[in-house]
């Protein structure tokens, strides 16, 4: 059996702004550093076993990440993979707005020109399949809030709704046997 670690990068500008990020590139705030900071101290403190990090190319996991990394000496390494879901004509929009919670409903759709739900699942369980094949090495994934429905739904049977409820806080750290 396999082990691994997840948690999502430190808040963002567009989190504070109320702005779907998706594949966009923004930064972190302050608080999103220390929040990585904390995380990577509390890792140490805990001597939580951890052989590397992979994050996403993205600069908000890559920035926290690093931060992590820094604190602990754990190896950290990009992986394409965990590259948030391109929302299309969405991203930027209010996270809450009615007509992206409609589209989020069919899991076939690709927001006019982003990834379709389906076809991040399926690079999400390619990866996790990946990790599940080398139970000897422990890693900590540093991505995103919607590449964790990808990992729930992986374990878990859900609703759509649940689905689209499934949220995380940022460096917030999770532990999954698989």
């Amino acid at each position: 059996m396999a082990v691994f670690y997840y948690t999502r990068h430190g808040q963002t500008v567009w989190n504070v702004a109320n702005k779907i990020c998706g594949s966009t590139d923004v930064d972190l705030t302050e608080l999103g550093h220390k929040q990585a900071i904390e995380l990577g101290e509390m890792i140490k403190k805990e001597n939580i076993k951890i052989d590397e990090i992979i994050y996403s190319p993205l600069i908000r996991a890559r920035d926290t990440a690093l931060h992590i990394s820094e604190i602990t000496g754990i190896p950290a390494r990009k992986e394409e993979r965990l590259m948030e879901q391109n929302f299309g004509k969405y991203e930027g929009t209010p996270r809450d707005g009615l007509e992206f919670a409609k589209a989020k409903e069919n899991f076939v759709n690709s927001f006019e020109g982003g990834e379709s739900m389906l076809k991040c699942a399926h690079r999400i369980y390619s990866l996790l399949e990946d990790i599940k094949n080398e139970p000897q090495k422990v890693y900590l994934l540093v991505a995103h809030n919607g590449i964790i429905r990808m990992v729930e739904s992986y374990f878990h049977d859900m609703t759509n709704e649940e689905f689209a409820a499934c949220k995380m806080k940022n460096c917030e750290l999770r532990r999954y046997e698989i």
